[in-house]
């Protein structure tokens, strides 16, 4: 079956997106040292994890043309306090953390760059 092998996220300023998320889930970040802005993404160590990219953002997103790219959800062990580290980097809660009932706990955010992505925790007594 197909599954997500990458993600990309567009950004206006790629090196501070790599930032946030450096410090919000301690994700590996690089500069790709092609002839492109793009930064790679390592999101697995010791377990398997999709693996993406930062990219220079064409066009601004607000009052332009930019990407609307996909949401991307990241499972995390406690949201509270991701939540939490991602109001501390400059991060936005676009919607607060929420049941979804026999899975867990749910969050939607923006990163320093306007992108929405969303936060997991598994817990099947959500409710």
């Amino acid at each position: 079956m197909p599954r997500v092998i990458h993600f990309e996220i567009h950004a206006d300023d790629p090196g501070r997106a790599a930032k946030f998320y450096q410090e919000v889930f301690g994700w590996k970040i690089e500069k790709w040292q092609g002839p492109m802005d793009y930064w790679l993404v390592y999101t697995g160590e010791n377990e398997p994890g999709i693996d993406g990219a930062i990219a220079k953002r064409e066009q601004p997103l607000r009052g332009g043309d930019g990407v609307v790219a996909y949401v991307c959800t990241v499972g995390v062990k406690q949201i509270d306090s991701y939540i939490e580290k991602v109001k501390a980097h400059g991060g936005e809660i676009i919607i607060p953390k929420r049941p979804v009932p026999g899975v867990g706990w749910f969050a939607q955010c923006n990163d320093t760059e306007g992108n929405l992505f969303g936060l997991m925790e598994d817990d099947p007594e959500a409710k």
